[in-house]
């Protein structure tokens, strides 16, 4: 848990650590290949950088929100935690804050990871994904992507990493569509059927806690 007494930014080792980690994970997960993923991977990594540079290094948020604004919020490292701060919900909400953010960040990775798994093999013996992290939905690595940097805003909200966020959104529909049109070319009427049975990125909410707390056996034998 974290001190209220711990003093927020100045910890530029951190950064540098967290901002390696954080890059390394995405890079070594979305694999990027063409310009469009890179410059998505980039969308990513300026959303990293945004993040821990602020969460550990300068608050530059708190300090526009302190200087130029008015706010009255104390440079404590329990603070960043913006939400809590600025409504006033005191210290023990903006823990709960930090786990309700964290656990979207988790599943997105997972949901990250997982997919990435799947596509490794399957792009191998140039077959189509339909089973497994798959058949709830179309795109689980993009809908992970989401996932974890909405989880990071309700965790350690800022200026760049909000503006970021509908930028990152757009960028990977986008991307996502026109990896579609390129299924279509290569499966037919095999993708076409699946696109109509399997929703983009999120399943409704009885399959959503399937994804969250049922194991396949795909995933697993692929």
């Amino acid at each position: 848990m974290e001190s209220s007494h711990q003093m927020l930014g100045g910890t530029w080792g951190i950064t540098i650590i967290m901002v390696i980690v954080a890059s390394w994970i995405v890079f070594k997960y979305l694999v990027p290949g063409n310009f469009k993923e890179w410059r998505n991977f980039g969308l990513i990594q300026a959303f990293i950088i945004a993040l821990y540079a602020e969460m550990y290094g300068f608050p530059l948020t708190i300090y526009l929100l302190t200087s130029l604004l008015g706010f009255d919020i104390p440079w404590l490292h329990v603070k960043g935690h913006l939400w809590a701060s600025l409504f006033g919900w005191g210290d023990s909400m903006a823990i709960v804050e930090m786990v309700v953010g964290y656990s979207f960040v988790f599943l997105g990775i997972s949901l990250i990871v997982r997919g990435w798994k799947q596509i490794y093999e399957a792009r191998k013996k140039n077959e189509l994904v339909t089973d497994g992290i798959y058949r709830y939905m179309r795109h689980p690595q993009y809908t992970g992507i989401f996932l974890a940097v909405f989880g990071q805003l309700i965790h350690w909200p800022t200026i760049p990493t909000l503006i970021l966020f509908p930028v990152i959104i757009a960028a990977y529909y986008t991307l996502a569509r026109k990896e579609e049109k390129v299924m279509i070319k290569s499966f037919g009427d095999e993708y076409r059927a699946y696109v109509k049975k399997v929703p983009m990125f999120f399943p409704g909410w009885e399959k959503s806690m399937e994804v969250i707390f049922k194991k396949d056996e795909k995933e697993d034998t692929g």
